[in-house]
């Protein structure tokens, strides 16, 4: 499992380790039941902090998508596809309020998105 931490990024480390596993589990990457490196291992691999991966973990398991097994390990966690389902659907609203923001910077109204939406379906898409 590959985990990229960017530095540079805004985002405090816990979080972009959270995001990337849950991305991997959301995408198939990684499949039910797979077992997860430890934290003490992640931790080493990374050169982060062990309680840096452990809320990680922590908020991966309160959210669903792993399981602990006290001397075990960490789990992936079966795939609930009401959860995938509005995971996708909040990553298409982003999307869709960035295609919004940039439409607006370049004057497109709203009907004409939609329309370039139905030209795309209908002659791309097919």
């Amino acid at each position: 499992m590959e985990i990229i931490i960017r530095n540079s990024s805004g985002k405090p480390i816990y979080e972009q380790i959270y995001t990337q596993i849950k991305d991997m589990i959301l995408n198939g990457t990684l499949s039910e039941g797979e077992m997860l490196p430890s934290i003490r291992g992640l931790a080493k691999d990374l050169r982060i902090s062990v309680i840096t991966t452990k809320r990680a973990y922590d908020e991966l398991e309160r959210e669903g998508f792993v399981h602990t097994v006290a001397g075990k390990g960490c789990f992936v966690a079966g795939t609930n596809r009401e959860l995938i389902q509005e995971e996708n659907l909040k990553k298409i609203e982003q999307h869709m309020l960035a295609i919004r923001q940039l439409a607006a910077s370049c004057g497109i109204s709203s009907e004409e998105l939609i329309e370039m939406f139905r030209t795309l379906e209908t002659e791309v898409w097919k």
